[in-house]
C-alpha cells in the first residue's frame, strides 16, 4: 500500500466526525490489507482508536488487532465493550488469543478471559502451561485432524464441515483413537484423488517430521527452512498430536531471534518494542549495565600498559600503533564469532564442530594476517619511515593478534552453546575487550625480545 493511500485514510478518520462519512470509510478499509489498515491505526491517538475499528468488518478486524503492538491492543481493549472485546477474541485463532493474553497486564487479562467461551478459555490456559520460548508455547490447537480410515470423501466432507476455523487446512494430520500421530495428508493430494472411496492411510505420508513441545522455538523455526513447510505438527511425549506450528509463527520467531541476537552482539539489552515505543528510561537500562560491564573489563588493558612503561618510554614510537593493532584483533575476531555465530543458528555448525572450526580459522587468520602484515611493513618503511627492527615488532604482533583473535573469536561462541549461553552475548563488544588485552601483551613481549627493552 502506498503512503498517499495512508494519508488519505487518515485525513477521511480526521474529519468523520464533521462530515459523517462512515460508510464511506468502511468501504475504503474493506479494500485494505490487515498489516496496512494496522499500520494506520498504531499512529492514531487513543480515543480513535475504537471508532475505526468498529467500522472494521469482522474478518478484518480480527486480522487487524493481531497485527497491532501489544501498546496498541491494550489501548484499543480499553475503548471497547465487553460485547465487542467477545466479538474480536471468539474470531481470534487461539494462538493468537494465547500471545494476546502474555503481553497484557493482570486487569486486562481477568477482561479478555471473562469474554472468552470456555473452550477457548481452557485451551489458552493449556498453552500458557509451556515456556514461552517452546514450540508448545508458540502453537496452535487449531488444525484439521483425520482417521486413517475415512475415506476421500469422507475427508473432504469433514473440511468443509470443520476446516472453516482451523488456522489451516493445507496438510491434515491424521491420527489414531488416542490421536497418536501416524500421518500427514495434504489437501492437495485429496483434491486430486482419483478414487474418493480410497482410504486415507493409503494415501498419507507415514514418514511424518514433528517436534515436541518442548522444543526450542528457534530450533522449529529452522525446520521450516530445512523442509519447506507450511506448518509443523508438534506431539507430547507419547507422541499425541496436541498442535501445529504454522509458517507465519515461524517467520515472527525468525525475526524476534534475529533482533535479539543483533542487540546481545551490539551489547545491548534486548527489547520486543519498536524503538520509538521505548521509553528513554528503556534504552538506558538496555545499554548502560553492558557499557559498565565493558568499561570495568577494559580497565585490564590500562593494566598491561601501566606494566609495561618502561619498554614505552624507551621506544615512544610503539605507542603509536596499539590503536591500529587492538582494532584489528578486534575486527579479526568479530569476524570470526559473528561466522560462527550465524553458523550454528541454522545449523551448519555443531558444537563437537570445534577442531574443525579451529584448523579453519587458524588457515585463514595466517593468510589475512600475513597480507596485513605485509602491506603494514611497506607502509612503516616508506610512509611512516620508522626502522625496521620496530616495524617488525608491528607486522609480527598483527599476524600474532588476528591469528589469536579468529581463533578465541571461533571457540567463544562454542563454549558458550556448550555451558548453554547464548552465543550472542560472545560477540564483538566482549571479544573485542578480550582481544585488546592479549594484544598488548603479545605486542609489548615481542618488543622486549627484539628490541631487547
Amino acid at each position: 500500500m502506498s503512503e498517499i493511500s495512508i494519508d488519505t485514510l487518515k485525513t477521511m478518520l480526521a474529519n468523520l466526525d464533521d462530515a459523517k462519512k462512515y460508510q464511506s470509510l468502511r468501504d475504503v478499509m474493506e479494500t485494505l490489507p490487515a498489516p496496512d489498515l494496522a499500520a494506520v491505526f498504531e499512529d492514531l491517538p487513543a480515543e480513535k482508536l475504537p471508532v475505526l475499528f468498529r467500522l472494521c468488518p469482522k474478518d478484518l478486524a480480527a486480522d487487524v488487532f493481531t497485527e497491532l503492538t501489544p501498546e496498541t491492543q491494550q489501548k484499543l481493549i480499553d475503548g471497547l465493550t465487553d460485547t465487542e472485546l467477545k466479538a474480536v477474541v471468539d474470531e481470534l485463532f487461539v494462538d493468537d488469543a494465547t500471545d494476546l493474553v502474555e503481553e497484557m497486564p493482570a486487569n486486562v487479562v481477568k477482561r479478555i478471559l471473562g469474554q472468552a467461551d470456555p473452550t477457548t478459555r481452557r485451551m489458552i490456559n493449556e498453552l500458557l502451561k509451556y515456556p514461552e520460548d517452546s514450540a508448545g508455547g508458540v502453537m496452535t490447537t487449531e488444525l484439521m485432524e483425520l482417521r486413517p480410515d475415512m475415506t476421500v470423501a469422507q475427508a473432504m466432507e469433514a473440511i468443509r464441515r470443520n476446516g472453516f476455523d482451523k488456522e489451516t487446512i493445507n496438510n491434515c494430520y491424521v491420527t489414531d483413537d488416542s490421536r497418536r500421530l501416524i500421518g500427514v495428508v495434504s489437501l492437495r493430494a485429496l483434491v486430486l484423488a482419483k478414487n474418493t472411496e480410497e482410504p486415507i492411510k493409503d494415501l498419507m505420508d507415514s514418514n511424518v517430521v514433528s517436534v515436541s513441545t518442548t522444543t526450542d522455538q528457534e530450533d522449529v523455526s529452522n525446520l521450516f527452512g530445512k523442509y519447506g513447510f507450511l506448518a509443523i505438527p508438534v506431539v507430547d511425549a507419547e507422541n499425541r498430536l496436541v498442535g501445529i506450528v504454522t509458517i507465519d509463527d515461524a517467520i515472527s520467531i525468525l525475526q524476534d531471534e534475529a533482533s535479539e541476537d543483533i542487540a546481545k552482539m551490539n551489547a545491548i539489552g534486548p527489547s520486543d518494542k519498536p524503538y520509538f515505543k521505548q521509553s528513554m528510561w528503556d534504552l538506558y537500562k538496555s545499554r548502560a549495565p553492558w557499557l559498565l560491564f565493558l568499561m570495568i573489563s577494559a580497565t585490564f588493558s590500562s593494566l598491561v600498559i601501566r606494566g609495561y612503561e618502561d619498554a614505552l618510554a624507551a621506544v615512544t614510537v610503539l605507542t603509536a600503533y596499539i590503536p591500529m593493532l587492538t582494532d584489528a584483533g578486534g575486527n579479526a575476531g568479530s569476524q570470526s564469532t559473528s561466522t560462527i555465530i550465524r553458523g550454528m543458528a541454522v545449523g551448519d555448525i555443531q558444537p563437537h564442530d570445534l577442531p574443525r572450526i579451529l584448523w579453519r580459522e587458524s588457515r585463514v587468520a595466517l593468510l589475512c594476517g600475513g597480507t596485513l602484515a605485509v602491506c603494514n611493513f611497506v607502509k612503516l618503511l616508506v610512509f611512516d619511515r620508522i626502522a625496521a627492527p620496530v616495524a617488525l615488532v608491528v607486522c609480527l604482533t598483527l599476524i600474532c593478534t588476528i591469528l589469536l583473535s579468529q581463533i578465541i573469536g571461533g571457540i567463544l561462541p562454542v563454549a558458550a552453546e556448550k555451558l548453554h549461553v547464548d552465543p550472542a552475548v560472545m560477540a564483538s563488544p566482549l571479544i573485542t575487550t578480550i582481544v585488546d588485552t592479549t594484544t598488548l601483551l603479545i605486542y609489548f613481549n615481542i618488543a622486549k625480545m627484539l628490541l631487547h627493552l
